[in-house]
């Protein structure tokens, strides 16, 4: 295959050099996981996906996509055997689907016992409970790994099952399922099928599945937060990590990210520790098995651990992402959002213990809970984003500096609660941040990724989907979006057709620093755990300032966006824009200029006081009343 040597801007050389270089026509573009890689980044290069074209993006009415039960977890998109390009589905009636990519018909269909009755459970928010989670796919095997909860009796006996099935046919490997209960131990911990659930995706990392596990919500029973690794070749080769204390669940729907060698979780708030740190409100660092070393290179806990457990303020409410920021030192970094409302990068090779992180920022004026977010590079620099529980979608870019800063890019409101995704035509060009307002307006959106101004919104009546389950998230593939809701698989399309785009990344990270000491260990020394805990109730924080949101300019018109917030007391507030043309702009604070500044999308105002006070912003080229639409901050 001719190899063309690529310029890359911004993107990590390891990651895309494979994807760019001399690519055939019949190139597979296979999604095998969530957020469609290890780093859990959620990017998808797609050379189809322009701009322009994306604008234009309508709903395939002709795909059927039927399926039965309610669904949670990302579909998967396979190609290469006897049945052509699939669509991997899943359900919490423990059904499994494979359908046709281009008809939405059904190839195969599995269902894999009785799901478990939400009155048969503690506690909880799903019913009923069966597959919640993202399954994995190894294409060397063709095998698809998934957890399924299901009972035999009604209720009164509850598993999870570890299931390994033929992606072609749906029938299951030799050796499996295998069954957590039994298989699962952990120094003086046992794993109790009926207070753990599966929420987050499973991952495929060195000839291993792992599976993650939290509480069902409400917190009922002696719970742990788990990870259960399984070798696939060998299914009687189980190991397992589970936090010391009760508590420190796995909440978030990207479940477990890597970075090629070693797993990155984060998990929730912990109880009755008496002080001491046992697991909880961390980022924990797996080493392949899954074994933890105990030692501070593999966890990262803020100094304020026990603060935010004792106000149920998780730290992991979004599952771990992991970021490489090429000129940043440290430039390999994994990011965690919580509910406490900050954004927290830590050096992934070296975690550091219970300490202050790399970098720390007030990054929603409300809870960061149950998501994915993603990370991708534009022009302009490396960025990450995210869906928060107040209808709105958040951009932030990561400095290229020592140590790199965290600072706004964009903000736009959006009601539901998707995990977002991101489209790109060659890594770095034409990024769009898309999102589904779950359980809000229902439709797909899409978001320049550098400035935030709309590019997709919403289409017509024949766009609008049902059922759509928060926190859930879309894929890419060969020119089409799918979608997965309640009894059906939606599929969307581009205008030209569906051409044979730039095939998806696959990354193969380069394998970062591992702690030498392998020995499995606890933080501290272990305390006995009343049974039955009862957490604290979540708090209800006010947010330090209110936005108050403005209609989308028409199309040519500057989009202003603002986000107003406190530094040591101090009111300040970020804006960002779209659409000047000029090479400056002037900045208007209650309709006087407050600055003249460069056309470069970014500004931070400093009004420098405190208490309370409302200020409404607008952008104009500068000396002219071309203008923006007007924000208004209240503090």
């Amino acid at each position: 295959m001719p190899v063309d040597r690529i310029r890359l801007r911004s993107v990590i050389a390891a990651f895309w050099i494979a994807v760019l270089s001399g690519v055939q026509a019949d190139a597979q573009v296979n999604v095998t996981q969530e957020h469609n890689n290890p780093f859990r980044d959620g990017v998808y290069v797609d050379a189809a996906f322009t701009l322009s074209a994306a604008a234009n993006l309508t709903r395939d009415l002709n795909f059927d996509g039927t399926i039965s039960g309610n669904v949670y977890a990302q579909p998967l998109y396979i190609e290469g055997g006897p049945n052509g390009p699939m669509i991997i589905a899943v359900t919490e009636s423990n059904n499994v689907y494979a359908l046709n990519a281009t008809t939405g018909t059904i190839i195969w269909q599995r269902n894999l016992g009785a799901p478990v009755p939400l009155n048969r459970l503690g506690c909880g928010n799903i019913d009923p409970v069966g597959i919640t989670s993202t399954p994995v796919v190894d294409l060397g095997s063709r095998a698809l790994f998934l957890d399924a909860f299901t009972t035999p009796d009604g209720g009164a006996t509850k598993k999870h099952l570890i299931f390994s099935l033929n992606v072609d046919t749906g029938a299951t490997n030799a050796g499996w399922p295998v069954d957590v209960n039994t298989a699962a131990h952990y120094n003086n911990v046992t794993f109790d099928s009926s207070v753990q659930e599966d929420r987050g995706a499973l991952a495929l990392v060195g000839g291993r599945v792992y599976v993650a596990y939290s509480a069902y919500v409400g917190d009922c029973g002696n719970f742990h937060g788990w990870v259960i690794g399984v070798e696939i070749n060998n299914p009687s080769n189980v190991k397992a990590w589970a936090t010391t204390a009760v508590g420190g669940g796995i909440w978030g729907h990207g479940g477990i990210s890597s970075d090629g060698t070693n797993m990155f979780v984060v998990t929730g708030n912990t109880f009755n520790t008496g002080g001491n740190w046992m697991g909880g409100e961390a980022i924990i660092r797996l080493q392949a098995g899954p074994i933890w070393s105990g030692q501070p290179t593999d966890y990262w806990a803020p100094t304020n651990w026990l603060s935010l457990d004792n106000s149920d303020t998780d730290l992991g409410g979004v599952s771990a992402t992991v970021i490489d920021v090429p000129g940043a030192t440290p430039s390999q970094l994994v990011l965690a959002l919580g509910k406490d409302r900050n954004a927290y990068l830590v050096n992934r090779n070296n975690l550091g213990g219970v300490t202050a992180p790399v970098a720390q920022a007030s990054v929603s004026g409300t809870t960061l809970r149950g998501t994915s977010a993603v990370t991708y590079h534009t022009g302009q620099g490396t960025y990450f984003a995210f869906h928060d529980d107040g209808n709105a979608v958040t951009a932030y870019k990561i400095t290229a500096t020592n140590p790199p800063g965290i600072v706004s890019a964009w903000s736009m409101g959006q009601s539901g609660r998707g995990s977002p995704w991101v489209t790109t035509t060659d890594g770095t060009n034409n990024a769009i941040v898309w999102v589904a307002g779950v359980q809000g307006d229902q439709r797909l959106h899409g978001y320049n990724a550098s400035t935030g101004a709309v590019v997709y919104a919403g289409g017509s009546a024949n766009e609008l989907m049902t059922g759509t389950r928060q926190w859930n998230t879309g894929i890419v593939a060969r020119g089409r979006i799918y979608f997965g809701a309640d009894n059906k698989i939606y599929a969307f399309r581009l205008p030209t057709g569906t051409p044979t785009p730039t095939p998806t990344a696959t990354p193969t990270a380069t394998a970062t620093a591992t702690a030498t000491t392998t020995a499995t260990a606890t933080a501290t020394a272990t305390a006995t755990p009343t049974s039955t805990p009862t957490p604290t109730p979540a708090p209800s924080p006010t947010s330090t300032a209110t936005v108050t949101p403005t209609a989308t300019p028409t199309p040519g018109q500057i989009t202003l966006t603002a986000r107003g917030y406190k530094v040591q007391g101090r009111q300040t507030v970020d804006l960002s824009w779209s659409g000047a043309t000029g090479s400056n702009v002037d900045i208007y604070r209650n309709g006087v200029v407050v600055a003249t500044t460069g056309n470069d999308g970014f500004y931070t105002d400093s009004p420098g006081t405190r208490g309370h006070a409302t200020y409404t912003y607008k952008v104009c080229q500068a000396g002219t009343q071309t203008c923006s639409n007007q924000v208004t901050v209240k503090f």
